[in-house]
């Protein structure tokens, strides 16, 4: 593979200025990678300079893109953290406890970190609040306080932080929290996600009736009483039925917003749950903001991602390779890295910091994949796509697990490690007897290991690889992101491999035969390609479904129950259409002569 300079692109050498460079000090992508080993390899009591060469070695190149706070952060001294983001703690229903909730996500985002918060405790609009006899203004007008709040610190300059807000479906206000972001002015730094049980999906499916019910609601608002598991409650409480509505109403109502406005997306909460290697000491309400982390309250995500664009030998050619043995050795570096992150960082509060090391979860994830499907001259979405996906994804979480188990050997297993509950976890079952040998003797240093983020800033910085898993959005595009002076700027994009392999043919246009465009997918090979990656991923998946802007209702409305049926553990999904979809727009492609585009 030919050699490139490290930032050969306007908008990495843009990213890189604005976002990831420390001060004039720093000449260069290099020495930021040099600043970030060096912290990092502080954390080690032995063997300093050794595994600073080991960082450095899988930075240098792009090989692993750790998280955009991390390459921001690490060894500046500045007083940030080095997380992307944190699930908050359980919103007490009172004002005191919202009002503490929200002072606590301001400390957060103020120090750089993005928050995610289940609104499922707050009591609906209209009823009677416990204590003062007044009226409930319910979940969604408190989230426009946390949205007025978003905004407000990041016009101090802080670096921009996202939210996420969820609510359980059979919260009253569920359909007011769905509609809430068809008005585009609404909600704007907040992504939503609806906790979506496996009582509902069978509710649909049987098209019966679906009850909104809250914990302790007064006897005025209805007589009827059954019992929930409910975010906040350490199990199954009485709550009363405000009202029920068809489930298949619902579902349709949330089927219809997604189509309109994108949002709100489903996380199926009941197999997050069932899932979770800590099944055994926490539930989970809530993810962080693009969802690829269910985390607990005052959890945190620490991301990273292999760049798999940089391990291909022979791209283009019938030789053409993945570098395994490269992977299997920056899988079990990446994996130090990151837990050596959980000790080099700020917390932003003192919660935070007592959560994430007690289970020093990390979220190593992928990178480039559809890049490296189209160096191959795999076709995404295809059988043999699926296959290379699900063979690669296999060994990564297998070499990651070894690799917490290595250093379970000579520093502590997380402090909430059980061996029998873990190793009866179901996704800890499903791997191979070596592993599960390994952690009973040994322990395990980090209770998750695998998370697919979207990458995407990361992405663009390594010259514009494909994002996370997603199919190449197109070969040709233009970027719109922010300046220096807080003004947009729309820069020029060429796919990485396209790019390869024009440069490799002197051509300054066309596109390799294998390629396939977001646009080109039907519905089922987006969550098919989610599918055969989730076996292998003990955290979850960042994917959006992209659907064309004429898609017809009908076809689009059947996504969450095909997303649930294939065992995923969230759905998000994107129609381009009115304002949405202009920040990242296909270039003008140019015509093939002859049909010679490949």
């Amino acid at each position: 593979m030919p050699a490139e300079p490290p930032l050969d692109t306007p908008v990495a050498r843009h990213l890189w200025q604005a976002r990831y460079r420390a001060g004039a000090a720093e000449s260069g992508i290099d020495t930021s990678w040099r600043r970030v080993a060096h912290a990092l390899a502080r954390i080690e009591t032995a063997r300093r300079e050794e595994w600073e060469n080991h960082f450095l070695d899988i930075l240098q190149g792009f090989r692993f893109l750790p998280g955009g706070r991390i390459l921001a952060g690490a060894g500046t001294g500045e007083d940030v953290t080095l997380l992307n983001c944190f699930v908050m703690g359980t919103i007490d229903d009172s004002v005191i406890g919202i009002f503490r909730a929200l002072e606590r996500g301001a400390l957060t985002m103020q120090h750089g970190g993005g928050v995610g918060y289940d609104f499922s405790t707050l009591r609906p609009s209209g009823f009677r609040a416990r204590k003062t006899g007044g009226i409930a203004s319910g979940p969604v007008s408190f989230m426009d306080v946390w949205d007025t709040m978003c905004a407000t610190i990041q016009s101090a300059g802080v670096r921009r932080g996202a939210m996420m807000a969820t609510l359980h479906c059979n919260h009253p206000d569920i359909l007011a929290f769905v509609d809430a972001k068809r008005d585009p002015r609404r909600l704007r730094h907040f992504n939503l996600s609806v906790l979506v049980t496996d009582a509902f999906m069978r509710a649909v499916a049987q098209d019966e009736p679906w009850p909104l019910a809250f914990p302790d609601l007064p006897d005025g608002n209805g007589g009827e009483t059954i019992w929930l598991d409910w975010p906040g409650e350490a199990g199954a409480v009485r709550c009363r039925v405000a009202r029920r509505l068809p489930a298949r109403d619902l579902a349709d109502r949330l089927a219809r917003a997604g189509y309109e406005s994108g949002e709100p997306g489903v996380l199926f909460i009941d197999r997050i749950n069932r899932m979770n290697n800590l099944w055994y000491c926490e539930r989970i309400a809530a993810t962080n903001p693009c969802g690829e982390v269910p985390l607990p309250p005052y959890g945190a995500c620490c991301l990273g991602s292999i760049n798999l664009a940089r391990l291909v030998r022979d791209p283009f050619s019938l030789q053409a390779r993945l570098d395994t043995d490269r992977l299997a050795a920056v899988t079990a570096t990446a994996v130090r890295l990151l837990d050596n992150v959980l000790d080099a960082t700020r917390f932003p509060l003192a919660q935070q910091r007592h959560a994430a090391r007690r289970a020093r979860r990390v979220g190593l994830g992928i990178t480039g994949l559809a890049d490296v499907l189209l160096m191959l001259g795999i076709r995404y979405g295809s059988d043999a796509s699926l296959e290379f996906a699900h063979g690669t994804m296999r060994a990564i979480c297998l070499d990651a697990y070894r690799a917490s188990i290595a250093i379970a050997r000579e520093k502590p297993s997380f402090a909430d490690f059980r061996r029998e509950p873990f190793l009866g976890a179901p996704f800890v079952q499903a791997l191979p007897a070596e592993i599960r040998d390994g952690i009973a003797r040994h322990g395990i240093r980090n209770s998750h290991l695998l998370a697919i983020a979207p990458a995407g800033s990361i992405s663009l910085l390594a010259g514009n690889v494909s994002s996370g898993i997603e199919p190449i959005f197109a070969a040709d595009s233009r970027r719109t992101v922010p300046g220096p002076d807080g003004a947009t700027v729309t820069l020029p994009l060429t796919d990485y491999a396209v790019r390869l392999w024009r440069a490799m043919h002197d051509r300054s246009d066309g596109v390799p035969d294998a390629l396939v465009t977001a646009a080109d997918l039907p519905l089922e090979a987006h969550l098919a390609m989610q599918a055969v990656l989730q076996p292998w991923v003990d955290n979850a998946i960042s994917k959006t479904i992209n659907f064309p802007a004429a898609i017809d209702f009908a076809a689009f409305s059947g996504v969450y129950r095909h997303a649930y049926d294939k065992g995923l553990k969230g759905c998000t999904v994107f129609r381009a259409a009115g304002e949405r979809g202009s920040v990242l727009m296909p270039a003008a492609q140019p015509t093939c002569d002859g049909g010679d585009c490949g």
